[in-house]
């Protein structure tokens, strides 16, 4: 659905530091840093392309929630564990969400500008990604 999407951001080398270790276990990297913005890609499908933008606001960034897609539950785990160690608040401990399937994994953190960012995964347990 969509090509690319742009996260505003009222720090950007704080976000890109931020970013490059919180996302790390989902498979996304720094792809290209310009003085104004950063591309960040998960480098599956298209892996010369930035996926995401983190730019700088004017002002404060109104907050947002991003879903980050895992390959696995594992991953989800890892994302958690690492945006809290990259200075997240936690927004929900990673673990099964009924409420939306019965296979929906997910955990929540709040980023430095507020931006509430999610890992999930939609396979059942015993599933292999």
């Amino acid at each position: 659905m969509f090509d690319h999407l742009g996260l505003p951001v009222s720090d950007l080398e704080q976000a890109r530091r931020f970013y490059e270790q919180a996302l790390q276990p989902l498979g996304i990297t720094v792809m290209k840093a310009y003085p104004d913005a950063v591309g960040l890609a998960a480098g599956v499908d298209r892996k010369d392309e930035q996926q995401l933008w983190l730019t700088l606001a004017d002002g404060t960034p109104t907050p947002l929630h991003l879903a980050f897609a895992a390959a696995g539950r594992a991953q989800v785990d890892a994302f958690h564990r690492a945006a809290l160690a990259a200075g997240a608040r936690d927004n929900g401990a990673p673990g099964l969400r009924p409420q939306y399937h019965d296979n929906y994994y997910a955990a929540f953190v709040i980023g430095p500008d507020g931006h509430n960012l999610e890992a999930v995964c939609h396979l059942p347990q015993d599933a292999t990604p």
